[in-house]
């Protein structure tokens, strides 16, 4: 019984911990979207790399457009909120992509690909290639 009474109490702590960051008001809309795809396009890059696929360089390149967008909008006092919306939209990304990759359910991992791709098919239609 308390086994059950530590997981009971221990669990709210838990999923606050576990919950991506709630975005901050003040931060533009344009400055969500730039940081969120910067992030896509970082997990994006490192499971190439985990591949040895040579289009990382194509993605590296990408990424520092992006980033280049976040730092013409973001206004300096809000580099760290910006930065935790990237880490969660790279968190997103990598996890599409490795149910994608590592998933025994074919299903599954093709939609979990689809998505990831269109997620980065809108993140490339934003910067000029």
């Amino acid at each position: 019984m308390s086994g059950l009474k530590t997981i009971h109490l221990a669990l709210p702590c838990m999923m606050a911990l576990l919950a991506p960051p709630a975005p901050a008001s003040n931060i533009s809309e344009l400055t969500l979207t730039f940081a969120g795809c910067a992030g896509r396009l970082s997990a994006q890059m490192e499971h190439q790399w985990l591949f040895s696929d040579p289009a990382s360089e194509r993605t590296e390149a990408h990424r520092a457009a992006m980033i280049s967008l976040i730092e013409a909008v973001m206004p300096e006092d809000q580099g760290r909120q910006v930065l935790a919306h990237r880490i969660a939209a790279k968190q997103a990304h990598a996890q599409l992509l490795t149910r994608a990759s590592f998933n025994q359910d074919d299903g599954d991992a093709h939609w979990a690909l689809t998505r990831a791709e269109q997620e980065i098919a809108t993140c490339l239609s934003l910067i000029l290639t």
